[in-house]
C-alpha cells in the first residue's frame, strides 16, 4: 500500500473586534462556494507562522501578528490530503482585499454557523466558537 503524502496547510482566523474574516473560495478552485479561513501550503523549509503571514500577505494584501494555534486538522480530499494548521491572529497593517476568494466578509458567530465551510475548517470553526465568548 502506497504512503499517502500529506500537505501541510496552514489557516488564519483574523480577528478584528467582536468579528473574525471568512473567505469565499471561488469558481474553478477546489470547494468552490465553500467558506473557509484564509491560508496556504507551508513551502519547504518555512514554519508555519512564517507560512501563515506570507499567505495573508499574498491573498489579502495584509500584514498579521500570529498569536495562538489551534488543534491541526488532518482531512482527506479526494484528490489530496491535507493537515491543515490554524491560527488566531491580528492584523497590524493593511485593510484585507480578496486577491483570490470571490469575497471577504467579516462575520460573528451566528453569522459563521450559517455559511457552508469547507470540510477541513469545519473542526477549525467548532473549536474556536467553543474557545471563545462571542457575541451572538
Amino acid at each position: 500500500m502506497a504512503a499517502v503524502c500529506v500537505v501541510p496547510v496552514v489557516c488564519g482566523i483574523i480577528e478584528r473586534s467582536a468579528a473574525f474574516l471568512a473567505a469565499l473560495r471561488g469558481p474553478g478552485q477546489s470547494n468552490a462556494g465553500l467558506w473557509e479561513f484564509p491560508g496556504g501550503k507551508i513551502r519547504t523549509g518555512e514554519t508555519a507562522e512564517a507560512a501563515l503571514v506570507r499567505e495573508l500577505h499574498e491573498e489579502l494584501g495584509i500584514e498579521v501578528s500570529v498569536h495562538t494555534a489551534l488543534t491541526p486538522i488532518r482531512h482527506a480530499y479526494p484528490r489530496l490530503t491535507i493537515e491543515l494548521i490554524p491560527f488566531i491572529c491580528s492584523i497590524v497593517r493593511g485593510e484585507p482585499h480578496p486577491r483570490e476568494h470571490a469575497e471577504i466578509r467579516w462575520i460573528n458567530a451566528a453569522t459563521a454557523q450559517s455559511l457552508e465551510w469547507a470540510p477541513a475548517d469545519e473542526p477549525v470553526l467548532r473549536e474556536y466558537l467553543d474557545s471563545k465568548i462571542l457575541p451572538y
